[in-house]
Order: C-alpha cells, then structure tokens, then sequence
C-alpha cells in the first residue's frame, strides 16, 4: 500500500508507519488528530503519537475487557506509593478496574523519550525500526516500557471519549469512512497488474504511488469544482441546500468514469476559468446503443 508516497508492507501495521508518513508530508499543517482501524494500536504507539503531538485514535472492536489506567499524582515525584484512591474524591469512578501508571518509567526515561520525538520529527529514525528495537524478543526494553505507560494516559483518555462523547464516536468513523472511500477510488484507478505493485527497486515503486496520487489528486480537484459549481447553480435556482448535507458531500465519487480507455490529455476549448456546461437534470438522455 501506499502511504504519504511511502511504500509499505501491506502485511504488517500500518501505524508503525504512520508517524514516518506524517514527518515525510509537504502539508503546510500536520493532522492533529489520526484515526486507524482496530488492529493499528498498542500501548507503545500511543506513546509514541502523543509524545509528537499528535493524538492518536484508533477504533476499538471491543473496549469491553479494555484496561483502563490513572494516573497518581503523588508518584511525580518518583515514589512508588500504595494505592490510595479512596482518598482522591473521584466518587464512582474508583469503582472502575483500573490499573495505576508508572509513572517513574516515565520520569527516568523523560529525556530519552524526548530524543526520539526529535529523531522522528526529523526523520532522523524510522518509528518502524525503533518500535521494533524496544519490543525485541517479544519483551519491552526500559524505554519501550516507558513509551507503554506514556500511552497508557492518552489510551485512558481516547476509550473515555469513545464512551461518553457520542460526537466523538462520529468524528472516528466520518475520517475511517472518508480513508476508505479514498482507498476505493485507488483501487479503481490501480486497475492495471491487479492493482499490485510489480516495480522490482523501492525507487520503482515510489514511482508508480506518485503517479497514482497524481490520478487521484487529479479527480479529487475536478470532482471539487464541479461539485461547487452545482450546488452554487442550485442555490441560484431557489434550491436551498443546509450546511449539513453540504458537508457530507465527497469528492472522491467515480461512478462518472470511464477508467478503460485512452486517456487523452487535451486542454478543453473554454475561456479562462469558465467550465464545462452542466447537465441538466430534467433532460432526457439517450438510451444506450445495444
């Protein structure tokens, strides 16, 4: 698959790539927010996500048998003390099962950690390898352990949003549904070799995945300016139309077409900023030739 025209595996999880992508970008503003499906999270990558100021919010198949976490103040200070949430005034939600950070993983490994958030911003390093690194032979590394109970507070708060913040839960499956719909139109537009990548060098292969983001940005755009020019010619025709259907519209739709063919590349002879007449939908088209 392709990822910020990075060529990734598609075997393994993507958000071990992610981070890198997001580094890799020429967008003049980084996404705050990144949503991916369930099999993308672990505790170390919600570290890792939040110690670069993003916040990472992966959907949940099942948040049921979830380990929640807190946080004990009085560990800040890097004492390992009794549990003493009675005493904290949180009321009812001491009755939840949760499980209290480390907070001293935390704070003896703080500088390091920091380290890596500015390795990976630069791309000094790959999130990819140095995951791997702290997760080898199956057992966290001191820095890995306290990347997991970094992640462990932002996981905490992310599966509480989920729980109780119903807009929130939209906001998840609206940006899961519009990757998805990209993803198709990729698919459509990758007809040829399957749809497999069959370059045999990485160089190869970051060609052919900037050529299909050139495809897709391409039908992106003119799906955008005719979309806006049709609702600007039914809002002029007295059709009113909500900022909420407005906002539900995609330009990722390829029903209209042809992707077999010849594709030609010929300017239309319009003037300058003037586009193709619209159909019109009260006309009677012509039955297809059988």
């Amino acid at each position: 698959m392709g990822l910020g025209g990075l060529v990734v595996p598609g075997t393994m999880r993507d958000s071990m790539f992610i981070l890198d992508a997001i580094h890799r970008l020429d967008a003049t503003e980084p996404p705050d927010i990144v949503t991916t499906d369930t099999g993308s999270y672990s505790d170390v990558v919600y570290g890792m996500f939040a110690i670069c100021g993003y916040q990472f919010a992966p959907r949940h198949a099942d948040i049921t048998d979830t380990q929640l976490w807190w946080v004990d103040a009085v560990m800040l200070k890097g004492e390992i003390t009794r549990d003493h949430r009675g005493s904290n005034g949180w009321g009812a939600f001491n009755e939840l099962q949760l499980r209290r950070v480390s907070v001293p993983a935390i704070v003896q490994y703080w500088d390091d950690m920091v380290r890596v958030a500015g390795s990976l911003s630069t791309n000094k390093v790959r999130a990819y390898d140095l995951i791997k690194m702290m997760t080898a032979g199956g057992r966290l590394t001191g820095l890995g352990n306290a990347f997991a109970a970094y992640g462990r507070i932002f996981k905490t708060l992310h599966l509480l949003q989920i729980i109780h913040v119903e807009s929130y839960r939209r906001m998840i499956g609206a940006q899961l549904n519009t990757g998805e719909s990209r993803h198709q139109l990729a698919r459509r537009v990758f007809f040829g070799n399957l749809g497999q990548l069959r370059q045999v060098y990485e160089r190869g292969m970051e060609n052919q995945l900037g050529a299909l983001g050139l495809g897709l940005n391409a039908i992106t755009w003119w799906n955008s300016l005719y979309i806006d020019a049709a609702v600007a010619r039914l809002e002029a025709g007295g059709l009113g139309i909500s900022r909420e259907i407005k906002a539900r519209l995609s330009p990722l739709l390829f029903e209209h077409i042809n992707f077999h063919g010849s594709y030609p590349f010929h300017r239309p002879q319009l003037e300058e900023g003037r586009l193709r007449d619209l159909r019109d939908p009260n006309a009677v088209e012509d039955e297809p030739e059988e």
